[in-house]
């Protein structure tokens, strides 16, 4: 475990949240994010103040554009492993998924910004290293690279098939331009192949969609 990853027991209580909608973090994965709106900026300093952990939500589709819509019930902690601030008052941060947690009720508003009482107990193994395995590495990187070319995605195929599968999975899951609800699922599949069932799945499903649109346009 690095100097970046704190034990299960230094997790706290109370967790700063930044609901942005379609974005997903996953445990061992990063996620850059451009910290513009004062509010965020608020949340961020308060971040760093502390024990730089904010939780990534996600708000429920279809909510309304109110200014703190309804999120959903679980989310992953990401931990700032760099941030820049910027000539014109941003900031630029990398987070690093730790752990997912379940909200178990809103806290009063701070200084703009949203915070929730956490419950990590369900995902303790979050923290833990996995070394799953893909079933058919072969035949996933196959639709995967269908899938890429569909959506126009660039990508460094020396790479992805050089990556171990707990790493590979997790960056794909968190790239591909799937819907909220999906994204969400991914978020919440509780093991390492359950992810990989449900990652295939919407890669699959997409594909096909893709298949039977062009069909209909003959």
């Amino acid at each position: 475990m690095s100097v970046f990853d704190p034990s299960f027991e230094e997790l706290g209580e109370t967790v700063l949240i930044f609901p942005l909608p379609g974005v997903l973090l996953l445990p061992g994965g990063y996620l850059p994010l451009n910290i513009f709106e004062p509010r965020y900026i608020n949340m961020t300093n308060g971040a760093l103040a502390e024990d730089r952990i904010i939780g990534m939500v996600q708000p429920i589709e279809c909510s309304d554009q109110a200014e703190n819509p309804q999120v959903y019930g679980t989310g992953c902690a990401g931990r700032i492993v760099s941030f820049e601030e910027t000539n014109d008052g941003r900031y630029l941060i990398k987070l690093k998924g730790t752990a997912r947690f379940d909200i178990i009720d809103e806290l009063d508003i701070k200084d703009g910004y949203r915070r929730v009482r956490a419950d990590w107990q369900p995902y303790v193994h979050d923290l833990d290293e996995d070394n799953g395995v893909i079933p058919d590495r072969p035949k996933f990187l196959t639709a995967l690279k269908r899938y890429f070319g569909l959506n126009h995605i660039d990508a460094n195929w020396d790479a992805i098939e050089e990556a171990p599968c707990d790493r590979l999975v997790t960056s794909v899951a968190m790239i591909c331009p799937f819907e909220p609800s999906e994204k969400q699922a991914l978020l919440q599949a509780s093991t390492f192949s359950e992810r990989i069932e449900v990652l295939t799945t919407l890669v699959d499903m997409a594909i096909m969609s893709c298949n039977e649109t062009k069909l209909e346009r003959q």
